[in-house]
């Protein structure tokens, strides 16, 4: 028996989205699991079915910006059942979002559960593509109506879930990276390391700019000297040089602690790789590439797991990487990942949860 109160809708959308065409949070499926926090305490929630949901003009998130959310995925194997991939890691980083945005944390078990009962809801939703799954998007928010900048006593979690083709429309293909040296994303002591909108508010601009240029994403700096590498607008990033897989470390808390990354460094850790986390500079990673030690550079998160870097663009100049071809770590890691997601390779690390 369920755990919430299920209200389903009376007919599907299903029949109207084109898995063909599916893009990536185009289709929202039917269903959303909800639940609200007063007087001190979340309650059970349940799983409604997905539409507009009121709001006054003061809910102090649309002023102040109290706001955390997360991603993840479920996977249909080929038995037809459904994986999830380290959900704890994402609920355990929404809770230290929520610590830094003084928002009450979610109990480990409700959010799981939550998660298995709204995909077993929604299970036809999941696409049947290897590459395709239904992403899963938990956001937590202050939904007090006030005027005045202090935190919220009220506070709505919903899970969203929707079904994804590939994040990059062009599959995992090297992708063309701005480096960002006009602008900064997060700062020392700020909100880097949260998952909460101001920090993609603040990417927008230079993220649009860059865009515009043909650029896929922008690769932020540090804040305060513009010349440590931090992340990429939707990932973390990895370098290789002379085999030795080199990723900016988290210690400045201006970079947010990706599930993806931290299992590509367990991973790459287990095959006796050469790894370190540690502050590397723009002009380090530049003049790797200048003199050819420099092999490959990719991107990790959920939304695209793997993505590998064709070229950076810095100063105006663009530098090509690996001939702007896939590294052989970049198809590894990949392959490994998504053969645990999808049930084709022993999960030798305890990382799948089955709903």
């Amino acid at each position: 028996m369920a755990r919430f109160k299920i209200t389903k809708v009376t007919e599907s959308k299903r029949n109207k989205v084109d898995y063909d065409n599916l893009g990536f949070g185009v289709y929202m499926s039917d269903h959303v699991y909800v639940s609200d926090y007063a007087d001190c305490v979340w309650n059970e929630g349940e799983i409604i079915p997905y539409g507009p949901m009121p709001i006054e003009p003061a809910m102090c998130t649309l002023h102040y910006g109290q706001t955390i959310f997360e991603g993840l995925k479920a996977y249909k194997t080929k038995d037809g059942s459904i994986n999830l991939f380290r959900p704890e890691k994402n609920l355990q980083r929404l809770n230290n979002s929520a610590k830094r945005l003084c928002i009450p944390e979610f109990p480990e078990d409700r959010f799981l559960d939550a998660l298995k009962e709204l995909i077993r809801v929604e299970y036809d939703w999941i696409p049947n593509i290897k590459g395709h799954t239904l992403y899963l998007r938990p956001v937590c928010f202050g939904s007090g109506n006030f005027l005045g900048v202090h935190v919220s006593d009220k506070y709505k979690l919903i899970i969203i879930a929707s079904p994804v083709a590939s994040y990059y429309k062009e599959g995992m293909q090297p992708i063309r990276i701005k480096v960002a040296d006009d602008y900064v994303r997060a700062v020392r002591g700020g909100l880097g390391n949260a998952k909460t909108a101001a920090n993609y508010a603040a990417s927008l601009y230079a993220g649009n700019e860059a865009k515009q240029a043909g650029y896929a994403q922008v690769l932020w700096l540090d804040g305060v000297t513009r010349s440590f590498c931090d992340e990429v607008g939707a990932m973390n990033i990895m370098f290789v040089i002379n085999d030795e897989i080199i990723t900016p470390s988290l210690d400045d808390g201006s970079i947010l602690p990706g599930v993806t990354r931290d299992s590509i460094l367990i991973l790459a850790r287990s095959k006796g790789y050469k790894v370190s986390e540690r502050k590397i500079t723009i002009d380090e990673i530049i003049n790797a590439i200048k003199d050819g030690t420099l092999q490959e550079a990719f991107g990790t998160g959920t939304a695209a797991v793997i993505s590998p870097v064709g070229s950076l663009t810095y100063k105006g100049t663009e530098h090509v990487i690996n001939d702007n071809k896939i590294g052989k770590y970049s198809q590894e890691f990949y392959d490994i990942l998504t053969g645990i997601q999808y049930g084709e390779i022993e999960d030798e690390f305890g990382w799948i949860t089955k709903v």
